[in-house]
């Protein structure tokens, strides 16, 4: 779905569209219903592609209008500061994910001191397993030679 800056949807026809009303949609969040742009608040004349298949009505969509949904989906996803951060989400599901492989992603220690240990270990293993790839990488690099 094409935005405009403030959240606002184009329609098919690259058309702002225009806000109608406020709702609770089924799926739990507060949502506003936008209108063709081509029939509301009066019709234009020209023609809605769809016109017909939804009752007379045009075009509309119907997005998440909370704060939140709203800053999903108008996150710039280009700029260095997300990127840097979702560089270390992705880096913190990998070590999870190796962690698991491992069987050791879950702690079955009681206190603070015990799971800090437990995961400078987590980290020393996998640490030890990507150096130990590397080493074999660049051994068979230099075997080429």
């Amino acid at each position: 779905m094409h935005r405009d800056f403030d959240g606002v949807p184009r329609c098919a026809k690259g058309l702002r569209m225009i806000p109608r009303f406020l709702f609770q949609h089924t799926n739990g969040y507060r949502a506003q219903r936008f209108g063709c742009p081509l029939l509301f608040p009066t019709p234009t004349g020209e023609a809605c592609e769809r016109l017909s298949s939804n009752h007379g009505q045009g075009c509309h969509k119907d997005p998440n209008w909370e704060s939140g949904g709203l800053m999903r989906v108008l996150l710039d996803r280009s700029s260095p500061l997300y990127k840097a951060i979702y560089t270390q989400r992705t880096s913190c599901e990998r070590i999870n994910s190796q962690a698991k492989e491992l069987g050791i992603e879950r702690p079955r220690v009681h206190n603070g001191r015990s799971v800090a240990n437990l995961n400078t270990l987590i980290y020393i293993t996998i640490n030890v397993r990507a150096l130990s790839r590397a080493i074999s990488i660049n051994r068979g690099l230099l075997s080429m030679i």
